[in-house]
């Protein structure tokens, strides 16, 4: 229960009061166009389609620190000491539970609040019981489950992951290429219960644990939010690419001091980060599709622990483009950030449309959800959408299509016969 999980439920907590707006989730302030333009027909994504209600929302969470939601909230220093003052009687009854933990997956911190030794089976079925004590306990009726947990060390798929069997038979084994993050997800989709990353480790991404969502008929999504740096990759790069501007270099590095940060100090976790910060660019550029312009572009990520910064990141990317006849240009976007708050209305997001997912019958990937995430999830073989606005349109349309809506091309002959 870190610095995302607090700002998100003090987040809430204060939407509800009318403390402040949802300002950045789509889900609260976004707009859905229907039919013609000249239809005039927008509605209010949560009019347009049925969404859980602030009001309905309960939070249950798992941590290695016994804090409290407010004592984690005042520690994380991410929203100021009166509004969580102003929230502190909700916040306070919100209790982790002990986490299942793997100190070989995440290096640089360590807490108390774990469940017991046990094998790793043991541990899935603990958290089992921590699903239903809670849906009992809140009378909760539907259950979504997101990872908003530290970076686990970089882990490629191994071959406990090939099937459900094999994964299932390593739990009882204690298979040490099993990350908690797996337990987490094998818990929740034994219980029917949707799974969505926010984290670029291996998680649901295994040919087990899609086999479980399969049987399971439970929606996943994922990885890694895309909040800072790698959300200006997506909002830059297309652009140059619609234009035909190659690109010879990007050099992004960043500052970071909260415990994200000292986590992705550690070069296992970091690891982890980088693949997912490196692959969007590539995937939206397509190199092999356009050599002249990107096939000897020199990618280059750096994240630095800086404690003094706290939660309040600073992104510094500086681009090499070239135009007409190959001269050169440069580009330099210094983006002061605040990570939590970004990440924030993201997860209010995935939680309330996952959940959507689920009511409508959707289950494995939810590619429509790439919209939110650095590393996005797609059919095996598949090539993942980057485009920030190309994946915008598709979860548009895929909640046009829920609702028997005609689908948007942006053709617009219609208007000019």
């Amino acid at each position: 229960m870190g610095a995302v999980t607090t700002t998100f439920i003090a987040g809430v907590e204060a939407i509800k009061r009318g403390m402040a707006q949802p300002i950045g989730s789509l889900t609260q302030m976004g707009t859905i166009r229907l039919g013609k333009r000249t239809d005039n027909r927008s509605p209010k994504i949560n009019d347009f389609v049925s969404l859980a209600s602030l009001d309905d929302l309960e939070f249950g969470t798992w941590d290695i620190f016994e804090d409290n939601c407010y004592e984690a909230a005042v520690n994380a220093a991410v929203l100021d000491r009166p509004t969580l003052d102003a929230l502190k009687e909700p916040l306070q009854k919100i209790k982790p539970m002990p986490a299942v933990f793997d100190h070989e997956y995440v290096k640089r911190i360590d807490g108390p609040n774990k469940k017991k030794a046990g094998s790793k089976m043991e541990h899935a079925e603990m958290l089992m019981d921590d699903i239903r004590q809670f849906k009992e306990r809140t009378q909760a009726e539907r259950l979504s489950m997101i990872w908003c947990g530290s970076t686990e060390v970089f882990h490629k798929a191994a071959d406990v992951h090939a099937t459900l069997k094999d994964f299932e038979c390593g739990l009882q084994k204690n298979d040490p290429e099993i990350s908690p993050s797996q337990i987490y997800a094998y818990a929740a989709l034994k219980m029917g219960v949707p799974y969505a990353n926010g984290a670029p480790h291996l998680t649901t991404d295994t040919p087990a644990l899609l086999e479980l969502a399969r049987e399971r008929e439970v929606p996943v999504s994922g990885k890694d939010y895309k909040t800072g740096q790698t959300f200006m990759k997506t909002l830059v790069a297309p652009g140059l690419k619609s234009r035909m501007l190659g690109v010879s270099g990007w050099f992004s590095t960043n500052i970071l001091g909260n415990r994200d940060g000292e986590v992705l100090d550690d070069p296992g976790s970091f690891k982890s980060k980088e693949e997912s910060k490196l692959s969007a660019l590539e995937q939206i550029l397509q190199p092999d599709l356009y050599p002249e312009l990107y096939k000897n572009i020199y990618h280059k990520v750096r994240i630095n622990y800086y404690p003094p910064r706290g939660d309040s990141k600073e992104g510094w990317d500086n681009i090499d483009i070239f135009g007409w006849m190959g001269y050169p240009m440069q580009i330099k976007i210094d983006f002061l950030c605040r990570d939590s708050i970004l990440a924030a209305p993201l997860v209010l997001d995935l939680v309330l449309f996952m959940d959507l997912a689920q009511r409508a019958g959707m289950r494995g990937v939810q590619e429509w959800l790439s919209f939110y995430f650095k590393a996005p999830m797609t059919a095996p073989g598949l090539y993942p959408e980057h485009d920030i606005f190309i994946q915008l349109m598709k979860l548009k349309n895929t909640l046009r299509w829920m609702q028997g809506e005609q689908l948007i091309t942006h053709l617009g002959l219609e208007y000019y016969d």
